[in-house]
C-alpha cells in the first residue's frame, strides 16, 4: 500500500524591522477582525485572550505609519474594530506570500520523502536567544 505524499508545512514571519514582525498568528487576528467586526469577538473566535490579541494589533498598529485596524470605543451603540484598507493590503500581501513558499516547498522538496511519519507531538521550540541567555548564565 503506497502513502499518500506528504504536503510540506511552511510557516513564515516577516521581520520588516527591529520590533516591527508580521507572522501567521497576526494576519489570523486581522481576517478575524475582518469577519466579526469586533476584537473581542475576533480573539475568542480564534482562541485568544482578549490582552492578547489587544497586544498583537496594538503592536501592529504602531508598525506602521497607517493603522491595519480603526477601532471605536463602545457604548450604546456597541463600539467595534475595523480593518483598514491598509491592513486589508497587508494580510493580502502575507497570504501572497505563504502561498507562493508553498509552493516553493512542494516543487524543492518533493525528492525529500520522509522514511515514517511520526503521530508524535512535534518537540516545543525554544527563542534562541532565551536558550543562550540561560546558556550563560550556567557557565
Amino acid at each position: 500500500m503506497k502513502m499518500a505524499a506528504q504536503v510540506p508545512q511552511v510557516r513564515i514571519r516577516v521581520d520588516l524591522a527591529p520590533g516591527c514582525s508580521v507572522g501567521p498568528g497576526k494576519v489570523s487576528l486581522l481576517e478575524a477582525i475582518g469577519r466579526e467586526g469586533s476584537l473581542s469577538v475576533a480573539a475568542r473566535s480564534i482562541g485568544l485572550s482578549y490582552r492578547r490579541a489587544w497586544n498583537l494589533l496594538t503592536d501592529l498598529n504602531r508598525s506602521f505609519a497607517n493603522p491595519v485596524v480603526a477601532t471605536a470605543v463602545g457604548g450604546a451603540s456597541g463600539g467595534g474594530a475595523r480593518v483598514t484598507d491598509f491592513g486589508r493590503s497587508l494580510i493580502a500581501e502575507f497570504r501572497a506570500l505563504e502561498h507562493g513558499a508553498l509552493r516553493l516547498a512542494a516543487k524543492r522538496m518533493r525528492r525529500f520523502t520522509p522514511s515514517k511519519v511520526s503521530k508524535a507531538q512535534p518537540a516545543r521550540r525554544r527563542r534562541v536567544s532565551a536558550a543562550l541567555g540561560s546558556a550563560s548564565k550556567n557557565r
